[in-house]
Order: structure tokens, then C-alpha cells, then sequence
């Protein structure tokens, strides 16, 4: 496999950084719905999650197009807005676990509560991938490495408590 480009390293690393931006944006949201979930609905649950990820994707989208033209001085060319699209488009992938088993509950094959604490657990586990993809291949001790996934691991948890908390 032939060595990453500068320019692919940096779109990979902002798709992780947005996965988890959008990771903890579903957590928060699925922890929200799984307190109150006996005045919700199967139908509900899926749209507003599905609407409080596209709404953080649009937003980063556009804090991304608004940075540009603030470093830049000019509109993002073809290229860079393609790029821009990739990330976010990227990052958006990590709705369709979590979409997938709600559906379930949907179906009837699982309760709406069994679904959201699934969903949770996914969202935690997804946090601890995206940790792991970004320092895998890193020349860093590996004491370093499990730090840095033990800590977005407890940064998961911390906001599952803090949800908890809340409700």
C-alpha cells in the first residue's frame, strides 16, 4: 500500500475529529430520548436523532465553509469544497448503527428502551474506534495509545453520567 499523501492524512484526520463530534452529538441525543423513553415513539426516537446529527453536520459544514473564507479571503474552490462535503459526509456514517437498531424496535424485535441503551453502547464503542483509527499507526509509546483510548472511553462514559444526571 503506497504511503498517505499530507493532503489525505489531513481529511482522514478531520473525519475522525468530526466522527467524534457527531458521535458525542448522537450519545447525548440517544441518552435524552432513553430517559423519557416511555413518552416516545419508535418514529420519533429515529427523527429526532436523524435531525440533531444532520443539524450538527450542516453546522460543521458551514463553520467549515465560514473558516475558509475567513483564512482565505475567497469561497472554497471545487476541490476544497468537495473535501469539505467528504468530511462531513464522513462523519455522517455513524447515524446508520444506531438508525439500524431502532429500526429494530421498529419491527417490533426489540422495545424502544433495549434499542436506545444499544445504541448507546455502539456510540461508546464507536468513540473508542475512532480513538483507535487515529492512533494506530502513530509512533507514539503504546502507554501513549491506550491512554488516549482509555480517555475517550471515560469521556463517553463521563457524558453518559452527566446525562444521567441531568434527567
Amino acid at each position: 500500500m503506497a504511503a498517505a499523501t499530507e493532503e489525505q492524512l489531513e481529511q482522514r484526520g478531520e473525519q475522525l475529529k468530526e466522527r467524534v463530534y457527531i458521535t458525542f452529538t448522537a450519545l447525548a441525543v440517544v441518552l435524552a430520548l432513553r430517559a423519557d423513553v416511555h413518552h416516545e415513539t419508535v418514529g420519533s426516537a429515529a427523527g429526532t436523532l436523524t435531525v440533531a446529527v444532520i443539524g450538527t453536520l450542516l453546522a460543521v459544514f458551514v463553520a467549515d465553509v465560514v473558516a475558509h473564507i475567513t483564512v482565505h479571503q475567497a469561497l472554497p474552490t471545487r476541490a476544497e469544497l468537495r473535501h469539505m462535503v467528504a468530511v462531513v459526509l464522513g462523519a455522517g456514517e455513524t447515524l446508520v448503527l444506531p438508525l439500524l437498531i431502532i429500526g429494530l424496535a421498529a419491527s417490533g424485535l426489540l422495545s424502544l428502551e433495549v434499542a436506545l441503551t444499544i445504541s448507546m453502547v455502539i456510540l461508546v464503542v464507536t468513540l473508542v474506534a475512532v480513538g483507535y483509527l487515529a492512533v494506530r499507526r502513530l509512533r507514539l509509546p503504546i502507554l501513549q495509545r491506550l491512554l488516549v483510548l482509555l480517555a475517550e472511553f471515560a469521556l463517553g462514559l463521563l457524558v453518559i453520567a452527566l446525562e444521567l444526571l441531568a434527567h
